[in-house]
């Protein structure tokens, strides 16, 4: 049996991995970092055809799948970079597959062109994943609008359009929101730029995209993007680390070189391989149409983890380099924790795949 990766899947990686080496330099960042989105790398990524990269060629997209999309999204990850790829793209998926033509009209040429940015809002205060939103769609004479409160929505200050799952009098559904009338958005500054934003919606006139199914599938795909993206933060951060203890000495030698050290580099590495192993059994499960519940949780537990404790180990072993604003660790720091409980956190991903293994039959 073969794992390795197509040479799609590497040119792909290659690709954005070049365009972020590029683009994210320590200034950008810096400069990013007062609201965590880089206009002119966002207009790089459209050029290249990576905001496209998972739509379906009809709509002027590459065609291709979550492999890839998981690939982009952890050279992303690795430099921290101030683009919300892994929101905008679900997002821009859910429209590709649910959509009316009309809707796809309208929405999937600017977000392939980066003239339009899209996100989801499914988060609300008590509950990273709700399976019954607080927000409330209603309809009047075929017209619907929504009223409820979204927290943490990624890119929230910069979106064109929220996919917002809302709770109906026949169930869950998704809707399309515009920023305008109704609509209220609050950002939500995270320390040193790591951005996200609340959504107050009141009456805010929307469009139906689609009913529960919708809402599982996108949150299926935010889950792996979110995850992707966490495994690229971690990985940067420990390369960031590793490269600060060959040099950085304390007793006439390299702190890398003292066990206790060492042993905080080697248990990152450990992580980092199983959320790269979770990760990929995920993606694969999901793109062939397999049942990927217990995956997806699976991918997001260890991504939170290793979240955790990475983003511990790079701030511990940098020492006071770690907290300052003018070096490189505490934004590996702070975005890492962010993702860490982005969707839900270890705790919640622990108690799903529990739920998920009691309700199997014996």
């Amino acid at each position: 049996m073969d794992f390795s990766f197509t040479e799609t899947q590497n040119d792909a990686a290659e690709l954005a991995a070049t365009i972020f080496k590029n683009e994210c330099t320590p200034a950008r960042l810096k400069a990013a970092d007062k609201g965590r989105f880089d206009h002119a790398l966002w207009g790089k990524l459209a050029d290249a055809g990576l905001l496209g990269l998972c739509l379906p060629e009809s709509a002027g997209g590459s065609g291709l799948g979550l492999l890839e999309l998981s690939s982009v999204l952890i050279e992303a990850g690795r430099l921290v970079a101030p683009a919300p790829l892994a929101s905008h793209l679900p997002a821009a998926l859910a429209i590709a597959e649910f959509g009316d033509e009309a809707t796809k009209a309208a929405w999937l040429e600017g977000a392939i062109s980066g003239e339009k940015i899209l996100t989801a809002a499914v988060a609300e205060e008590r509950e990273h994943l709700p399976a019954r939103p607080s927000a409330t769609a209603t309809e009047t004479d075929g017209a619907w609008t929504l009223s409820g409160v979204k927290s943490v929505v990624p890119a929230g200050s910069v979106a064109a359009l929220f996919l917002v799952p809302a709770t109906t009098p026949d169930g869950t559904a998704v809707f399309l929101v515009e920023p305008g009338a109704g609509v209220t958005v609050v950002a939500q500054r995270i320390s040193d730029g790591a951005e996200v934003a609340r959504l107050e919606l009141e009456s805010a006139p929307a469009t139906r995209l689609g009913g529960s199914e919708v809402a599982t599938w996108l949150e299926q795909r935010l889950t792996l993007a979110a995850s992707a993206f966490e495994l690229g933060v971690v990985r940067g951060a420990l390369d960031l680390t590793a490269a600060y203890a060959k040099t950085r000495e304390q007793f006439g030698r390299p702190i890398g070189t003292f066990q206790a050290v060492s042993q905080r580099l080697a248990d990152g590495y450990i992580d980092i391989l199983g959320t790269d192993l979770m990760l990929w059994q995920a993606a694969w499960r999901l793109e062939e149409g397999l049942n990927a519940d217990k995956e997806i949780a699976g991918v997001k537990l260890w991504a939170a983890d290793t979240g955790h404790r990475v983003a511990h180990t790079t701030v511990h072993v940098h020492g006071g380099v770690g907290i300052d604003m003018d070096g490189e660790a505490h934004r590996y720091f702070t975005v890492g924790k962010l993702g860490e409980f982005l969707l839900g956190g270890s705790t919640d991903q622990a108690r799903k795949i529990g739920a998920l293994l009691a309700s199997e039959p014996v």
